[in-house]
């Protein structure tokens, strides 16, 4: 039983590899196109991880830890050991990660049926679930690294999944492109701790920094490096950009990779790297995210788009848990990726179930024209939808932090972390103006998709008549995930719902800082403690007004929209332009850059390789020509052929000697003789 958790890791890491490899050499020529392969394969992993995820609870060890490490490379000077690590924090986010991908395989059946390049999808599906498991599984940031590349991959491949299309195609493009600029950084960072270190081994690298191997500003720059890796991945302000036009992807896609698991690796890596980051690193953790959260929260709110709300609201999100990182409260972080993992995955999945709806609806009316994501052609789905919208609004109500609800629990974890690292450092008092800002226009925005959507006169009256509930198994994965937004379940064996204390804040403890300087887990808990009243007291109190406010304007209709957005003015702009940082990116980074990249192309090809790589090439020629002309005409016909005219010529002449009588070489022996002795005589 000592490596048993180690065999189930293994077996999750690898069946969703092996449903991608048959799905794609062979998806196209099974019944179904191999559908039932990719989800008998996440529903063994599912299985597996629910056995692991009970066994902790039985066992209920905070300390528990299994580690299996293998040497991949030895160069002498230069090793390399990679291998797994299955500790508390690796069976929640394992759990995590096949239910999610269980509920998106699921929802799938449906929502894709007919769909073009069915089996490769849910090829992809499987390679994008197996290089998320790599990256919760390493004990080594070699293999997290890899993993880390592979997810990237795996996002191009589902966002583009209907390439055909130039803005699913390009949304693809911008995901790779814009996450390689943290990866950089990120490799950066690992390059630091390695050569300072010598291994790449969490343990190894832990053990060297707590020793006094890197120190200082090398430590400080190796943390921000690996933290720019959890910038891209995360979508944290600058490299945010990607996340929304990523909605391009199918919807199970989105709920799967940007409310769940790829953004939440970011989140993950700095959760589990964290005794690296030293007081300077954390500061800049602290105010990217936070500013993060208030930033794509402020987009969020005049977004129509029902998918672009739920977008900037993840980036939002995530700029919480990585504000809650820099505060110092990452096991808060933690605590609100779980919750927000179910909530937010739960909203897309509702989202897509309106989508799929409203894509029927306008079918049978055969209208191609009306944007079936955009809310302004909604309304009054209530009735017709009941499951997708109860759903969604007990999601709604989590993510708003109203009590009784799970992110009310996390949330208040993370503004109580960021309110005591205020009050202890008054300096830093803008990262709680951030955080509960953030959730004030959360409430805010979140009621005002699910009135626009769900509540009022319907926008299209022609396609009431056709707008009907999902089919269950689109209806199921909303079910279930609705109830896991209930408190209950991360209060256990507690029943508090206003504390955020149970088997999460049992199991999962702090780990001993090894930085010198860094505040330790004592400190953290203890500060954390003594502003958790007056945290939760303002995290009611926002939410209420952000909930409040949406209902006189988009509800009762007491402040109408347009009023309000034209007092705005531009902000208004603004907020509806996603501040204008595409264009402004396109402006001063993509057209300067292609520009330079045009006129670096026209030196390389017209006066590098026109005038020094041909002309050399022309010179060459040339000489090459005089030289085999010299060659030709003056050795090979002036020399070594005339030697050979001149051998002929003799030949010919001394062929006529050769006569054959007798009496003729008697002839010429005389002769000869008479010429030697009177040469001799003279």
């Amino acid at each position: 039983m000592d490596n048993i958790f180690i065999n189930y890791s293994l077996l999750i890491l690898v069946l969703p590899l092996v449903a991608f490899v048959i799905l794609i050499f062979a998806g196209k020529r099974l019944p179904r196109q191999g559908d039932w392969v990719a989800v008998s394969a996440i529903l063994v992993t599912l299985i597996l991880s629910i056995v692991m995820f009970v066994a902790m609870l039985l066992d209920y060890n905070p300390v528990f830890s299994q580690e299996s490490t293998f040497t991949w490379m030895d160069l002498g000077a230069f090793k390399i050991e990679l291998g797994i690590l299955v500790d508390n924090i690796t069976i929640i986010m394992l759990l995590v990660v096949t239910l999610i991908s269980s509920c998106s395989h699921i929802f799938s059946l449906k929502y894709m049926e007919g769909d073009i390049r069915y089996s490769r999808y849910y090829a992809y599906l499987g390679l994008f679930t197996f290089s998320m498991n790599g990256i919760v599984l390493s004990n080594n940031l070699i293999s997290m690294y890899m993993s880390w590349e592979l997810v990237g991959l795996s996002s191009y491949l589902l966002i583009g999944h209907w390439f055909e299309k130039d803005s699913a195609a390009d949304a693809g493009k911008k995901a790779f492109l814009t996450n390689r600029v943290g990866d950089i950084g990120f490799f950066i960072g690992i390059m630091l701790l390695y050569s300072s270190v010598g291994s790449f081994l969490f343990s190894d690298v832990f053990a060297g920094v707590e020793a006094g191997k890197i120190t200082g500003i090398t430590l400080t720059f190796a943390g921000v490096g690996i933290f720019l890796g959890a910038m891209g991945k995360s979508s944290q302000f600058p490299l945010h950009i990607w996340l929304p036009d990523a909605m391009e992807g199918p919807t199970p896609v989105s709920a799967l990779m940007h409310a769940a698991t790829m953004v939440a690796a970011g989140v993950y890596m700095a959760v589990r790297l964290f005794p690296l980051f030293t007081p300077d690193a954390l500061l800049v953790i602290a105010y990217v995210g936070g500013f993060t959260a208030i930033f794509a929260a402020l987009i969020a709110i005049t977004q129509n788009d029902i998918k672009k709300v739920l977008a900037y609201s993840t980036v939002s999100q995530l700029g919480y848990m990585i504000l809650a990182v820099g505060t110092g409260v990452y096991i808060a972080a933690f605590f609100h990726l779980l919750t927000h993992a179910m909530f937010k995955a739960n909203l897309f999945y509702g989202s897509g179930s309106v989508i799929h709806a409203m894509h029927h609806a306008l079918h049978e009316k055969h209208d191609h024209e009306t944007d079936p994501q955009d809310m302004r052609n909604m309304g009054g789905f209530k009735s017709k939808m009941p499951i997708t919208y109860w759903s969604m609004l007990i999601s709604t109500l989590a993510i708003a932090g109203v009590p009784f609800f799970s992110g009310f629990l996390s949330k208040d974890a993370i503004l109580a972390g960021t309110l005591a690292f205020a009050q202890h450092q008054p300096q830093h008092f803008l990262l709680p103006v951030f955080g509960f800002g953030a959730a004030a226009i959360t409430a805010f925005y979140m009621f005002r998709l699910i009135f626009m959507t769900f509540h009022g006169e319907h926008q299209m009256p022609e396609l009431v008549d056709d707008i009907h509930e999902s089919p269950k198994e689109m209806t199921g994965p909303l079910v279930l995930l609705a109830s896991l937004s209930v408190f209950i379940f991360y209060t256990l064996p507690r029943f508090n719902p206003f504390s955020y204390h149970g088997w999460f804040t049992d199991l999962i403890v702090p780990q001993t800082a090894v930085v010198p300087g860094s505040m330790t887990a004592h400190q953290i808990t203890e500060y954390s403690h003594h502003a958790h009243d007056l945290a939760m007291g303002l995290s009611i109190t926002v939410a209420v007004i952000g909930i409040s406010l949406s209902v006189l304007v988009y509800l009762k209709k007491i402040i109408p929209a347009e009023t309000l957005a034209k007092k705005m003015g531009f902000l208004y702009d603004w907020s509806l332009n996603k501040f204008y940082f595409d264009e402004n990116y396109h402006r001063f980074l993509y057209k300067p850059f292609l520009n330079l990249s045009s006129k670096v192309a026209w030196i390389d090809w017209e006066l590098y390789d026109r005038y020094f790589i041909n002309g050399f090439g022309l010179v060459t020629e040339w000489f090459s020509r005089v030289i085999g002309k010299f060659d030709y005409d003056g050795i090979d016909q002036g020399l070594v052929d005339g030697i050979g005219r001149m051998a002929g010529v003799t030949g010919h002449s001394l062929r006529k000697i050769q006569t054959g009588r007798l009496q003729n070489y008697l002839l010429f022996v005389v002769a000869g003789v008479i010429v030697m002795i009177i040469v001799q005589a003279f």
